[in-house]
This record gives C-alpha cells, structure tokens and sequence, in this order.
C-alpha cells in the first residue's frame, strides 16, 4: 500500500535545490528524503543520505539529473540513485508527482 504526502507548492522548492521530508520506516526510524528540483521543473525524491560517508545530499549542488554529495562530490543520479563512475553504491528512489503545482512523494507502508 502506498501514501500520497504533500511535500510543498513547486514554487517553494527553488529550481536546483531541495527540500528535506523527515518520516519514519518500517522500524520506526526516522528516515530523510531529499525532495529536489532541476532547472527544468523536474521533481526527484531519494535518501537523503550519500551512500559514501552519509553526506547530506540535499544540500549539494544540483546540475542536470545528478546531485554532488557536498562532503566528497560524489556523483549522485536522481533517476536511479547511483554513484556516477568510478565510484560505486546506490542510494534509495522514491516516487513522486506533481499535481495542481504541488509536489507529492510516495511512501510504502
């Protein structure tokens, strides 16, 4: 089962940022996910945790569908969530969508 949960308007998320979204899993951790924007309006959620040293990913730099892990640069992909080569390690993806100029992210219950 899954859960639609209203993240923000478009227009808060600036074009090449995020936003972070603080929700707990299965286990009753709590979990960040980083909500981010292109230049061209596109909307990526993944963990919000670099799967190198744990870098706060949501407050690298953002440029065409990758984001820099502001602690060692690290190449993220915001398709798939995959260190760019020669590093290796995944991070995880979520859904999202806009709709009406909102953005909403997929949780799994």
């Amino acid at each position: 089962m899954s859960n639609w949960v209203n993240v923000a308007p478009l227009e808060d998320i600036p074009k090449l940022g995020a936003r972070v979204v603080r929700t707990k899993n299965k286990q009753a951790e709590v979990i960040e996910i980083g909500v981010f924007r292109t230049d061209d309006d596109r909307i990526f959620a993944i963990n919000n945790s670099c799967p190198h040293k744990g870098g706060p990913l949501s407050q690298g730099i953002v440029y065409g569908d990758k984001v820099a892990c502001p602690l060692h640069s690290w190449k993220i992909s915001l398709v798939d969530g995959r260190a760019e080569e020669p590093d290796v390690g995944e991070t995880a993806c979520f859904n999202t969508k806009v709709e009406n100029g909102v953005v909403y992210l997929e949780l799994k219950d």
